[in-house]
């Protein structure tokens, strides 16, 4: 086991490098230079190209790609994040209170899924052919298809233009205000999990209906056992592993909706603020977002694995 997560760990740096690097030169890829932008907002008319060129050479995007690469590493391991060139802040201190907000509402919508969607499935598998039955095939199918854009528009047209039941947006921390949170909450947490919800449950209603024709729950059947003690104790975690399995992929789902949901709801999170950087072509605070959803993505699959043994001991980690 041990020597399994320590090759997984390794694996996990280099994607991280290769990742980080990727995006570090895809950045200044894009059309659009940082600091031309930065003097257009400023309306420093007066500056000369020699000064322009000054100011690129203070932010070091004057030399050698490569170079620029291996300079910002070394600080990130040394958690140091730099300065946007935008807005001259702390991208580390940003980063710090952007990725609360996207982790509390992440890991709500992902929570969600992870009980609501298996359980639908089990529920649907069970009753198969029935009115829940196609009720959640129905409910699953908008799910994976309806645009997580469109269907956040539509929830503030209705639940906050409309019916004025929810704010339409913005975000206030659970500590600050738990009510005000809570409400501001529900539609962009619902958004997220949505897709998630679906997939899961038809992930599980295909696992449960497999799982039903093996010999051993015939077996259980025979013996005498009622429905219930079938279902929690044989079906159920024999059904888990394509779902478990489903659920890292989930969860990168989820990260990567927050660029989504963030700016539809105008959520102060990681995802509002890669947008925000993306269009001001502000390279650190980009590179520094990318990072920190790498890593979160690689070691919640690392987790992901890690759970297969506890789910099927048979797997062996060598």
């Amino acid at each position: 086991m041990l020597s399994y997560i320590l090759r997984r760990l390794l694996h996990a740096i280099v994607i991280i490098v290769l990742v980080s690097f990727s995006v570090f030169v895809m950045v200044r890829a894009l059309p659009g230079d940082p600091i031309e932008m930065l003097v257009t907002q400023n309306v420093m008319v007066t500056l000369t190209p020699a000064d322009i060129q000054e100011m690129r050479h203070e932010k070091g995007l004057d030399r050698p790609v490569l170079v620029q690469y291996a300079d910002w590493l070394s600080k990130v391991v040394q958690g140091n994040f730099g300065l946007s060139i935008m807005h001259n802040y702390d991208i580390g201190k940003e980063l710090a209170s952007r990725v609360t907000v996207s982790l509390l509402l992440g890991l709500t919508a992902f929570v969600i899924s992870l009980l609501v969607g298996p359980l639908l499935g089990v529920i649907s598998a069970i009753r198969r052919g029935k009115f829940i039955d196609n009720l959640v095939a129905v409910l699953a199918n908008i799910g994976i298809t309806a645009p997580q854009f469109w269907v956040g528009i539509l929830f503030i047209f209705l639940f906050g233009l409309k019916l004025k039941w929810l704010p339409s947006y913005g975000y206030t921390l659970p500590w600050d205000n738990f009510g005000m949170s809570v409400r501001q909450s529900i539609m962009p947490v619902v958004v997220i999990a949505l897709g998630p919800i679906a997939s899961s449950a038809r992930q599980m209603r295909s696992s449960v209906l497999e799982t039903l024709g093996e010999d051993y729950i015939r077996t259980a059947w025979a013996k005498g056992l009622n429905e219930k003690k079938v279902i929690l104790r044989h079906v159920i975690k024999n059904s888990l592993m394509p779902v478990i399995t489903l659920q890292g992929t989930m969860l990168r789902l989820i990260v990567g909706s927050a660029v989504v949901v963030e700016t539809v709801f105008v959520i102060p999170g990681m995802g509002k603020l890669m947008v925000d950087s993306m269009l001001a072509n502000d390279y650190p605070v980009v590179q520094a977002v990318t990072l920190v959803m790498t890593l979160i993505v690689v070691f919640s699959s690392l987790i992901v694995d890690l759970l297969y043994g506890w789910i099927d001991p048979r797997i062996q980690y060598e």
